[in-house]
């Protein structure tokens, strides 16, 4: 399994530089969609789908040994894959503990996406955290 192609703290650092060029920000999140591993069609089954997207958005958790999570994920949306690869980003290669103690919406916000993103897109990308967070919760339980 191959690693996000950038940090959340990069994309965060990458956001800032851009400034308010959100033009330049939806084709840098495209392009880290686009570096994500694709998953075969076996994968993209009712089971790893993600529910309040509107786009389709299939998620997969991957358990180290040391009960370390790195998560695979794809969209039929471009712009919806660059949101999985923030949320991997921000959750990759963290303990359970790690990702209950998160709060994905005061982490998101360091990138000030809100007001730049559709309602549905909003809604979404909370659905990926909720869901991560439910395995995180399922996995420490």
């Amino acid at each position: 399994m191959s690693e996000p192609a950038a940090t959340f703290d990069e994309i965060v650092e990458t956001f800032e530089i851009l400034g308010g060029d959100w033009e330049e920000k939806y084709r840098y999140l495209i392009g880290l969609g686009r570096k994500l591993e694709p998953l075969s069609e076996e994968e993209k089954c009712e089971e790893n789908i993600v529910r309040g997207c509107q786009s389709q958005v299939w998620l997969i958790p991957e358990i180290s040994d040391d009960g370390r999570f790195q998560f695979r994920g794809e969209s039929d949306a471009s712009i919806v894959s660059g949101l999985i690869a923030v949320m991997l980003a921000l959750n990759w290669n963290k303990t359970a503990a790690e990702i209950l103690e998160l709060d994905p919406q005061e982490e998101l916000g360091k990138l000030q996406m809100d007001n730049h993103l559709s309602p549905s897109r909003r809604n979404g990308l909370y659905a990926m955290a909720q869901k991560i967070q439910s395995w995180a919760e399922e996995y420490k339980g």
